[in-house]
């Protein structure tokens, strides 16, 4: 049913089409079968995210079939370390942060609708349990930093676009992307272990598998906004067509400064 979704969705909006084809093509994926598949994904990401809000927390957390990695963040928090966890557009990005409130409180940065039923409904299925969500404000901000001082995790959209002011340009696949700052320079604090963290989407319903991977070192001289984005690169290829390429990722938003020359 999904899959049917996001055909419809391919087929109906033009801009959307648009924005999917050109990403992908800018990423160097011209393949059809993994537009196909992208297409398909994504109507699968938009069905899913129903139940990842409506269902129990419990039954949404026992969707996850298994965890690669976790031998790692258990390392990080035994030595005292605060997590950060990123988790693009990618996969079922929504059941990262129920899962990881069994083990402990866990904010979620994220910006709020312009909808105001859709702010409610999103905070309602998103904040339960150990999930705190903080608006990406000035408030929300301080929320982050009180966690990592409490040596708790915190969540990012890392490929998410930010409000004017909150980024940098700098390329993403190719092409300059307006980018988050705060994620990249707390992944640097020395009191935090960051980890890239997505949970694959397993064929025909079977659940989900959850990857967690350190944030691999940066390049000599590399900026952390690049660094960033270069990681994102590399992990978003090992499963291309589960990236969300409709997303207008390279939107400039009000209050940015303007593209380099």
């Amino acid at each position: 049913m999904g899959s049917l979704l996001g055909w419809a969705i391919y087929g109906i909006s033009p801009t959307y089409r648009r924005h999917l084809r050109q990403n992908l093509e800018r990423a160097g994926y011209r393949d059809a079968n993994v537009r196909r598949a992208a297409i398909a994904h994504a109507g699968q990401m938009l069905l899913e995210t129903p139940a990842m809000w409506l269902r129990p927390q419990n039954e949404v957390a026992a969707l996850v079939r298994a965890v690669d990695g976790m031998a790692a963040l258990d390392a990080a928090r035994a030595q005292g370390k605060a997590l950060l966890l990123l988790t693009p557009h990618m996969g079922c990005f929504e059941i990262a942060a129920h899962y990881a409130a069994r083990e402990l409180p866990i904010t979620v940065l994220y910006r709020p609708p312009k909808l105001a039923w859709l702010d409610r409904l999103m905070r309602a299925g998103r904040g339960r349990g150990g999930v705190r969500l903080a608006p990406a404000n000035r408030r929300g901000v301080r929320e982050v930093f009180a966690a990592l001082k409490r040596r708790e995790a915190v969540g990012f959209l890392p490929d998410q676009v930010p409000g004017g002011g909150e980024g940098e340009w700098e390329p993403f696949f190719g092409k300059l992307a307006y980018t988050g700052t705060l994620a990249p320079k707390l992944a640097r604090r020395p009191d935090v272990a960051c980890f890239l963290a997505y949970a694959e989407r397993l064929p025909r319903g079977g659940g989900y598998r959850i990857a967690l991977r350190p944030l691999p070192p940066p390049l000599v001289n590399e900026s952390p906004v690049r660094h960033l984005n270069r990681v994102l690169e590399e992990l978003i290829r090992q499963r291309p067509e589960q990236y969300l390429w409709g997303y207008n990722r390279y939107k400039t938003p009000a209050g940015a400064k303007p593209k380099p020359a």
